[in-house]
């Protein structure tokens, strides 16, 4: 989804002598979760394709570098761009910088400052070796400059995942909902929520899990409830033998324009996203993240993002404010206008 918007620009300027060569290392395998998206966001065939699959987080790194190295030999690339915090970035970082590769990080910056957090060791290892930091928000120009980054490798762009929602957004509008799979299923619906929840900290412990589901049956008594689950997510919910009620509607994984055609038009979501905090922000939706901390401090600030943490009590009480009127108002932050990556790739011709 950050990929989509660059990859547009970029053929935008083909003659402008900047070629691409596109990698997908295959760190999300499932079906659901990876191929349906090539398709809907207009992304090209990779030009190679890794298929590293699961394991553990040293064998997925482990893996994306090997293969990783053998491409930058063969192709000797001037850049490679790396988007958000998985492991796929911190590798192809790692890998890059000691083949002397400059490295460029979109979505570079941002802080939990939760070390508990896997993404938060990517974040900060991949922005310890990166030379062109591409930032979404001013939280993230602080933290690299605390971290004694150079002012004149910081690049604040805006936010590509907001180039992706407002282009999709509007496909969808001139799209015949019934194309959906959904569509009858939001049609029955007078009001829903709509659930995602995947985070390992919350998903993998049974006694959290429980928590949480046993808030989300409370408040699904009052409201329906749509919830794409998570390959990792269902496997730990049969794990531990969770009940979910009846009035939660469990869904296979959607792809991108699936997921927003629900969401954009639900009451509210609820989430441990990250992406989804900021999308919700960007389309102007209430959102409550299911998280102790947020490296995306902006959808709180000025979006209509809420951190409620975890328990279950303050779960069920954010969604009785929320139906007692107290919605909450934000705007779009500054340059999350649509152009983010029209701006990366100015910088980068330059």
């Amino acid at each position: 989804m950050k990929i989509a918007p660059i990859i547009r620009e970029l053929n935008k300027r083909k003659n402008n002598d900047l070629e691409y060569i596109l990698i997908h290392t295959g760190q999300h395998y499932d079906f659901n979760m990876s191929e349906t998206f090539f398709d809907e966001l207009g992304i090209p065939k990779p030009d190679y394709h890794l298929n590293v699959g699961g394991g553990s987080h040293a064998e997925q790194t482990a893996k994306i570098m090997i293969a990783f190295e053998e491409i930058c030999g063969k192709e000797k690339p001037d850049v490679v761009l790396v988007v958000g915090d998985v492991n796929s970035t911190l590798a192809c970082s790692i890998v890059a910088k000691k083949m002397k590769i400059k490295v460029a990080h979109v979505e570079a910056g941002l802080r939990s400052f939760d070390l508990d957090m896997p993404e938060e060791i990517n974040r900060m290892v991949t922005d310890a070796i990166t030379d062109y930091f591409f930032t979404t928000e001013k939280a993230a120009n602080d933290n690299l400059i605390k971290e004694g980054k150079s002012l004149s490798h910081i690049h604040f762009v805006g936010h590509v995942m907001i180039d992706n929602l407002l282009y999709q957004h509007e496909r969808i509008a001139e799209m015949d909902g019934a194309q959906f799979s959904v569509h009858n299923l939001k049609n029955e619906l007078d009001k829903y929520i709509f659930l995602t929840l995947h985070r390992p900290s919350n998903v993998d412990n049974k006694e959290k899990l429980e928590e949480i589901i046993d808030a989300i049956n409370t408040i699904a008594l009052e409201i329906s409830i749509v919830f794409p689950v998570h390959p990792r997510t269902k496997k730990m919910i049969e794990k531990y033998k969770i009940k979910l009620s009846e009035r939660i509607i469990l869904l296979e994984p959607l792809g991108f324009k699936e997921s927003l055609y629900l969401w954009k038009d639900a009451f509210c979501v609820y989430t441990d996203s990250g992406g989804l905090q900021e999308e919700t922000t960007g389309l102007g939706v209430p959102c409550f993240t299911i998280r102790e901390n947020t490296e995306r401090p902006v959808t709180v600030d000025e979006g209509t993002n809420t951190l409620i943490g975890t328990k279950g009590d303050a779960i069920v009480s954010s969604f009785q404010k929320l139906m007692s009127g107290n919605k909450k108002v934000g705007r779009r932050p500054e340059f999350w206008d649509g152009r983010s990556a029209e701006r990366i790739v100015d910088i980068l011709l330059k």
